[in-house]
């Protein structure tokens, strides 16, 4: 009796060392999707085209629309010149929206010490953009600071202002 006892006991002893001994094993996969990268490349650059001044400051405000308005102390000729809003296109996964970030200012130079500031700059589309069928345009507009009797030159800025875009 003493023996089965002790028997029984062995194997209460190993079936509850087995059993919290046990190891149960889960699995999972993993998975990622490289998506097409967003791109944007400049299709046109920033022209506010002919200005006069006078002995008074001014702005030309160029919409992102191509319209120029004037203020203060400058005028637009009859003659206009070049005018276009920069352009860019936007391109990457089908329909997937984006952020527009603008630059804040922006100087354009006569080469020698004269200088203009541009800056309010807006943009169609503002603030977010949707791709369609993996493309979108962006027209840009902005605001050129013109100072009272600003010397007569071609002022540009071949580094040229950034225009940045990113997946939402």
């Amino acid at each position: 009796m003493k023996n089965l006892i002790t028997l029984i006991v062995a194997v209460v002893l190993v079936a509850v060392t087995a059993t919290v001994s046990a190891q149960v094993t889960g699995t999972a996969t993993g998975s990622a999707t490289i998506i097409t990268p967003i791109a944007i490349a400049n299709a046109g650059n920033m022209n506010f085209g002919s200005i006069a001044v006078s002995a008074t400051s001014g702005t030309v405000v160029l919409s992102n629309a191509g319209v120029r308005a004037a203020t203060g102390g400058v005028t637009l000729p009859a003659t206009t010149g070049t005018v276009s809003t920069a352009n860019f296109t936007v391109t990457g996964l089908g329909s997937s929206t984006y952020s527009i970030q603008l630059p804040t200012t922006y100087t354009i130079s006569d080469g020698s010490s004269h200088n203009m500031t541009v800056n309010a700059f807006t943009s169609n589309p503002s603030g977010t953009g949707a791709l369609t069928a993996g493309t979108q345009t962006i027209n840009v507009g902005a605001t050129l600071n013109v100072a009272a009797s600003q010397v007569a030159g071609t002022y540009t800025n071949a580094t040229g202002f950034p225009v940045i875009v990113n997946y939402n």
